[in-house]
This record gives C-alpha cells, structure tokens and sequence, in this order.
C-alpha cells in the first residue's frame, strides 16, 4: 500500500520534469553557441553635417558644415513661419529651386561650409500693431544628400541629384532664442 501512496508524487514530479524539460532546448541552445570576439576595427557607417542657426537683427544666418571625414555632399534648406511673417532668403551662392527649396550650388567637401543662408522676417508686429503671438517662430528644414558621379567622373547636377538619400544631420547649434524689440517708451513688443 505504500507505493500507491508515492505513487501519484512521483507522476507529478515527473510531469513537472518533462514541461520544464520542454523549454530547456531553446536556453541550452543560446548557452552553447554563445561566443565572445576581441578586437575591432572603425567602422564608417556615413556622412554627417552639422547646422548652425545664428538670430540677430530679424534674420536666421545658417550655415552647413560638413564633417572631415565625409564625402562631398550638395545641401538644400527651406523655411517656415506663420502667415503673418513672410519670409525673405539671401546668400551667396544659394538659388530658389521648383519646390521652395533653395540650394547651395556647390560641392561642399568633408570639413568645408556653406556659405550663410540669411533668412529674414520682412514683417513684424510694432506699436499700435497686434500681434498674434507673444513670439514667432522659423522653423527651418535642412537637407544634404551624397553627390553622385556619371562614369565619366562628373558629378551629377543638383538638378540631377536624387534627393531621396538623405544624409544624417547630426545637431542644430546656435542662438535661437526669440529676439524682443524695445520701444523708445521701454515697452517691449514683437
């Protein structure tokens, strides 16, 4: 009588043995094929820019500059603010394209800049004026993409340049704070 009495605890150690035992393959597998390399090597995974956004006198100044060690890229930068602050562009070296876009009609080489793209706001509120907010804001968008070459070894236009491969932008730097003008009667107003 007393191996009957086990008997229902040694089936249930075993049922506990052989589920427990059903998800031991998995684990064993990743403790057996685990491995550990030393060593590496610098691995280039693409180009970056960064961004400078300077703000004085109602105008964003922005500049791309291309990291050292990246390969030459064309750039492209468009802006927006709400509809009561049109905007005016200005550069050397910066045209309007089809899309609002305005390019930088040069190469830029790892290391190089752009020259700076002014971005003005031709209108903002004054005494008497209201305003529809205490601040406004322009929102600039920026961006390069890796210059291509034909087989004969001349780069492609940026009217050829395909837009779609963007490059990383890395950071935005700069003085980006809203600009408050005072009055002669010491109020301050947009």
């Amino acid at each position: 009588m007393k191996k009957k009495r086990y008997y229902p605890a040694v089936l249930t150690l075993t049922a506990v043995l052989m589920v427990a035992g059903a998800g031991i393959g998995k684990a064993w597998a990743y403790f057996t094929t685990f491995s550990e390399a030393a060593g590496g090597y610098t691995i280039h995974l693409g180009d970056r820019t960064e961004f400078t956004e300077e703000f004085s006198n109602q105008t964003k100044h922005l500049v791309v500059t291309s990291d050292a060690d990246s390969d030459p890229i064309y750039v492209r930068a468009k802006a927006f603010s709400g509809s009561p602050y049109p905007l005016t562009y200005s550069g050397d070296g910066w045209t309007l394209g089809a899309d609002n876009y305005y390019y930088y009609g040069s190469i830029v080489n790892g290391g190089e800049s752009t020259k700076a793209l002014d971005i003005r706001i031709d209108h903002i509120p004054v005494d008497g004026e209201k305003a529809e907010k205490d601040y406004f804001n322009v929102v600039v968008i920026y961006e390069s993409t890796p210059v291509k070459y034909h087989e004969d070894g001349t780069a492609y236009t940026i009217g050829e340049t395909d837009w779609s491969e963007l490059l990383d932008s890395g950071s935005t730097t700069g003085t980006n704070e809203p600009e408050v003008q005072t009055s002669a009667g010491g109020g301050d107003h947009l």
